[in-house]
């Protein structure tokens, strides 16, 4: 299929190169839970040699309901990330909602993440472009492959080859989610890097009235089928105590089985993945 490798991060991703992992909370909770997040992360990246880059959210700016918990914001989230680069030495990533917080936001981490629901915004996807080392974008529900590739392509066109497209589920009815597989294929097969993250597309959006339900059990088939068929990465939503968790509670994955799930990937990319 021709994926290019692209620079993410410190990392390149592409054809045959070992997977990436982007996990962490959902959102910035307090200072706390983000730096037990990252130090865990820091151990499992070392044990298994892992390349993994932290994520979080300084502001969840989609969230379902109004009364929703939504995070810190820019300068508080910003300063705890940077907390977590100093302390952890983890490549970072966050979204970015706002063309005007782009710029400040990509001086602090690696990778600027473009929200699922903003993943058409011409001026969101140019701005991220202009000044990210590197852009992830989060494919929407209502998005085709070939609507997500067209959305690589902005960011293409002020100069910027460092892109990715993350599948996360497409809309099925009002209240689930399905991945359609056929969607990675025929996005790598445009040259872009793909990753699959396997919390987001197990939401049931907005099931349980004003906050979305989900089933985390499936994460670990999703991930293992992603890496058996060729993805360039993984993305995860983890937390210390899940059924706790401000944001997607019901999906978010316990760090212990998170290990589980990094161990079982990399093992499938050894036996399968690694260029003869």
């Amino acid at each position: 299929m021709g994926v290019k490798k692209v620079k993410f991060g410190p990392f390149e991703i592409g054809e045959f190169l070992p997977p990436v992992f982007i996990a962490g909370p959902c959102v910035i909770e307090d200072e706390d839970t983000v730096l037990h997040t990252a130090r865990f992360l820091k151990d499992v990246s070392e044990k298994y040699g892992a390349r993994i880059i932290f994520k979080t959210s300084y502001d969840k700016a989609n969230r379902s309901a109004f009364a929703s918990f939504r995070g810190p914001g820019l300068k508080e989230g910003l300063r705890i990330l940077e907390k977590v680069k100093e302390e952890t030495n983890l490549p970072l990533t966050t979204d970015v909602h706002c063309t005007h917080e782009v710029e400040t936001v990509a001086k602090v981490v690696d990778v600027v993440q473009i929200p699922a629901f903003l993943s058409r915004q011409t001026d969101l996807l140019v701005e991220a472009g202009k000044h990210a080392g590197a852009v992830n974008i989060k494919k929407g529900q209502f998005l085709s492959a070939r609507g997500a590739v067209l959305a690589a392509q902005k960011v293409h066109a002020v100069g910027n080859e460092n892109v990715t497209i993350t599948e996360r589920g497409t809309t099925f009815g009002y209240h689930d989610l399905v991945v359609d597989f056929r969607n990675i294929y025929l996005i790598q097969e445009a040259g872009i890097p793909v990753l699959i993250d396997i919390t987001h597309s197990l939401q049931k959006p907005e099931a349980l009235g004003d906050t979305s339900g989900g089933d985390v059990r499936f994460a670990p088939m999703f991930a293992k089928a992603g890496i058996a068929i060729g993805v360039q990465g993984i993305f995860a939503e983890v937390h210390p105590h899940p059924e706790t968790a401000r944001s997607d509670r019901a999906t978010m994955i316990h760090l212990e089985d998170f290990e589980k799930i990094v161990a079982e990937v990399l093992a499938i990319y050894r036996a399968f993945g690694e260029e003869s």
